[in-house]
């Protein structure tokens, strides 16, 4: 899991090397380039049976994959509008978000310290972007790393209500199909294709290295690890982005950034912290 936090975090410091390649066209050839290499990795890990037999998904499996193509969309839309701190802080939300979206649509309580844990966090991300709006950043880019959590809450909170209903949604053939769904929805916009050779190479390496590998190892440590020690350790994710782009792109997290951010991570840090000792406790 350490190694599948260290892969996700790696967006950020690749696509500031681009040479050409901007926009859509980032999004676009990230995304055919995960559906590619789960093409050839989804056989190996599940049988060469699993493509035929996601054809009998159901409707929960396509709109799985359609809310992870709308997230891969606007994921690197948002990395080429606004900072790499910006958009890894707000990915950070989907816990929360999903917490507050099953309270809403399927009726789960939500305990004390996750309500505080969703103001403290909400709070943090104000901070964080009311003060860079008035410093001049992209409001588009703000509402597009914030659409990050928000269609991830909206995934999770889909695959508890299926397993509710004894359905569960294979989430690796519904990345399959969030990478070829946002590539063909990204091309019209991303034409004509301007990417050098270097450009495709660093972004066949976040197609296989940042999406696709790491996908798919998350799902086998799913089978091996509790979910508060997932949220937990994916929160790495965030540390090693910001460091990778300090380090490797020279992109320094701004003040607001380490304050809201601070707030933020503190704030899911607490709650998993304190929710996995309550559940250690009655255990």
């Amino acid at each position: 899991m350490l190694a599948v936090t260290l892969m996700w975090s790696i967006a950020g410091v690749v696509t500031r090397h681009l040479e050409q390649a901007r926009s859509f066209e980032v999004t676009f050839w990230r995304s055919f380039f995960t559906a590619l290499s789960l093409l050839l990795l989804l056989p190996m890990i599940q049988g060469k049976a699993v493509l035929g037999q996601m054809r009998h998904g159901g409707s929960a499996l396509l709109i799985s994959g359609l809310l992870w193509a709308g997230m891969f969309t606007f994921f690197m839309l948002a990395l080429t509008l606004t900072t790499v701190a910006n958009v890894l802080v707000a990915s950070s939300l989907t816990p929360l978000l999903t917490a507050l979206a099953a309270r809403i649509l399927i009726g789960h309580r939500i305990p004390l310290r996750t309500w505080l844990a969703i103001v403290v966090a909400g709070f943090g991300i104000a901070y964080m972007f009311g003060n860079q709006l008035g410093q001049g950043i992209s409001l588009l880019g703000a509402f597009a790393a914030l659409a990050v959590p928000v269609g991830g809450a909206a995934n999770w909170t889909l695959n508890q209500h299926a397993q509710a209903h004894g359905k569960n949604v294979d989430l690796i053939p519904a990345v399959l199909i969030g990478g070829v769904v946002s590539s063909l929805v990204t091309l019209p916009l991303a034409w004509p294709l301007q990417a050098s050779n270097h450009d495709l190479l660093l972004l066949a390496g976040l197609g296989l290295v940042q999406l696709a590998i790491p996908c798919s190892l998350a799902i086998v440590c799913a089978r091996v690890l509790k979910a508060p020690e997932m949220a937990l350790l994916g929160m790495l994710e965030v540390i090693f982005g910001i460091l990778l782009a300090w380090l490797g792109a020279g992109e320094t997290p701004g003040p607001e950034v380490a304050f809201g951010g601070a707030l933020v991570i503190g704030a899911l840090l607490v709650n998993e912290l304190v929710g996995w000792r309550a559940r250690a406790s009655l255990a």
